[in-house]
């Protein structure tokens, strides 16, 4: 219970610093919002660890660390099917073509995927569409870390090459 009520009171202090920070680093509010649950739950995990310093810094700490790893998963998965495929230069997105062009977009990026030789496909399918870690990657696949990045980028090069033929071939009719 104390573990709690510490939390709390240290939640109502802080959070609206920190959300004002992470607001300031990522632009968005709703991201801001997820981030600082983010930094406040990950400060409960690791509450009985802190010592006694000064919680404001360390929370700006934590909060730092959430948006880092936020960035990187952004940076790490696959482009959306919008990005992958033009989108209409008219279009505002929610039409029901646009709906139709993703769907199909996506169908044709998972059929890539799913032409990968097998180790590829898995890698690619748990770091980017599951949002796992490198490490947590390579446990799963039973791999050493390294092993597991070259396989991931091996898979992606290939991804681009089918994609970019594809594009090739679309433009030749």
């Amino acid at each position: 219970m104390a573990k709690r009520s510490t939390l709390e009171s240290v939640y109502r202090t802080y959070m609206p610093d920190v959300y004002r920070y992470l607001r300031s680093l990522c632009g968005d509010d709703a991201t801001a919002e997820d981030l600082v649950q983010e930094t406040f739950y990950r400060a409960y995990l690791h509450l009985e660890n802190y010592r006694d310093e000064q919680v404001k810094p360390w929370l700006f700490r934590v909060a730092y660390h959430a948006l880092i790893d936020l960035k990187r998963k952004e940076s790490r998965s696959i482009a959306s099917a919008d990005e992958w495929f033009h989108r209409l230069p008219d279009d505002d997105g929610n039409g029901p073509e646009s709906v139709l062009l993703r769907k199909e977009g996506h169908d044709r990026l998972l059929a890539w995927i799913g032409g990968l030789p097998e180790m590829q496909k898995q890698a690619v399918v748990l770091v980017d569409l599951h949002q796992f870690s490198y490490q947590e990657g390579a446990e799963v696949m039973g791999i050493t870390l390294s092993h597991f990045k070259v396989v991931l980028f091996r898979a992606r090069q290939q991804l681009r090459k089918i994609r970019e033929k594809e594009e090739r071939d679309e433009r030749r009719f």
